[in-house]
């Protein structure tokens, strides 16, 4: 982080840490749902919904934060979302039902979701389009991080623990962050106009952003990314208990790999997006996470089963940072809360909604979704070799 100018150096940490947790609790989930439905006494489809009640709550109301923070400021935003995320965890903790639970998760989404996309509007203000690769890559490598530590820690930990206590371990490192966030930044609130707010406003802004073809593109890209990425990984633990006959333990093992990628080398994507431009950085991550997906239908050993799900994460980290990338250039830094905002609106309504298709073609066989998935995602593949190559010029000027 030597060359991250100092206001990002100083809050830089806590933002990071907070991005990491909202990851962290949202993929421990999902590798859960074979016990949770035992614990409950429900089907694994109906304990599936905490998922989608998540992502869902979590990409519509995430439009509001965006508006709102374009005109009150991402500081106090970050801060009352992080503050709405610590409580709601903590309630979590206590339900007693599988609709109990399916309500936190639902009112968890509605409150984290201005954590992330305010984390990455600051970086989008304090950076020109040109020098964001490396500041995102970072980013997104703490959420990577969570990723990886959250689909395989919580699994592993749950019979040790229970999954009550992951919970309340992460309400613990969510008031960490919180209080470094206050201690560093402040809690007081940044200069802003007067101006009144208005739904018409929000709805012309968000309307600016989708009526020329970079930004449609581009958000229809995010969507389909978040459809094709939680389909998959939301049944990961369903496929391993299937096709595999694995535990708790071992399908933390085989999901061991999930969001390694990006931890690891998120810093090195941004930087390679920096230089040599997004386009074909985008198109291998496409094609990748295809031709994984489609792995994981064939009779392959658990190994390399584990493999093909490490790539998958793999295509995830080479597409999703860079079009965030686009969209903080999409909105400025008078429309950067809402550019965002739409950002993690289609991402988001695109993981709820890929865990809910995914689960529906498991009534047609596991190996069968998962085909559909990977046929799919190559015709988005030859899309995007068609319709993104001005991302070559446009992300190295």
């Amino acid at each position: 982080m030597d060359n991250l100018n100092k206001p990002l150096k100083t809050i830089f940490a806590p933002l990071a840490m907070a991005a990491g947790l909202i990851f962290f609790q949202a993929y421990m989930i999902a590798p859960l749902i074979p016990k949770l439905a035992t614990i409950f006494n429900v089907s694994e489809q109906r304990i599936g919904l905490i998922v989608p009640a998540y992502m869902l709550a979590y990409g519509v109301s995430v439009l509001f934060y965006g508006f709102i923070s374009d005109k009150f400021g991402r500081k106090r935003i970050l801060q009352i979302s992080l503050l709405a995320f610590i409580v709601l965890t903590a309630i979590t903790a206590l339900v007693q039902s599988a609709s109990q639970l399916i309500l936190l998760r639902l009112l968890t989404g509605l409150g984290a979701s201005g954590v992330v996309p305010m984390s990455l509007a600051l970086v989008g203000d304090m950076f020109k389009p040109s020098e964001r690769g490396r500041p995102l890559g970072l980013l997104f490598a703490a959420m990577e991080g969570g990723m990886a530590l959250g689909s395989t820690a919580g699994v592993m930990l749950e019979p040790y623990t229970g999954w009550r206590m992951l919970f309340l371990a992460t309400v613990l490192l969510a008031a960490l962050a919180l209080w470094i966030q206050v201690a560093r930044m402040g809690w007081k609130q940044e200069p802003h106009k007067s101006n009144r707010t208005s739904f018409k406003k929000m709805v012309g802004g968000f309307y600016r952003l989708l009526a020329f073809p970079r930004g449609l593109r581009t958000y229809l890209f995010v969507f389909w990314n978040g459809i094709f990425h939680s389909g998959i990984y939301t049944w990961l633990g369903v496929y391993f208990v299937q096709k595999y006959d694995l535990g708790p333990i071992e399908i933390g093992l085989a999901i061991l790999g999930y969001g390694l990628p990006g931890f690891f080398f998120g810093s090195l994507i941004g930087r390679a997006a920096d230089r040599r431009g997004r386009y074909p950085i985008i198109l291998t991550g496409l094609a990748t996470a295809a031709i994984a997906t489609a792995s994981l239908a064939l009779e392959i050993p658990v190994l390399v089963a584990a493999l093909a799900v490490t790539l998958i994460s793999l295509g995830y980290d080479l597409t999703q940072p860079l079009f965030a990338g686009i969209v903080t250039e999409l909105g400025g830094k008078t429309k950067g809360g809402q550019a965002m905002g739409l950002n993690v609106f289609a991402l988001f309504t695109g993981f709820g909604l890929g865990s809910l298709l995914f689960g529906e073609l498991l009534k047609l066989g596991l190996d069968q979704a998962l085909i559909i998935f990977a046929v799919v995602q190559v015709v988005f593949t030859i899309v995007a070799a068609k319709l993104l190559k001005t991302e070559i010029k446009l992300s190295t000027k």
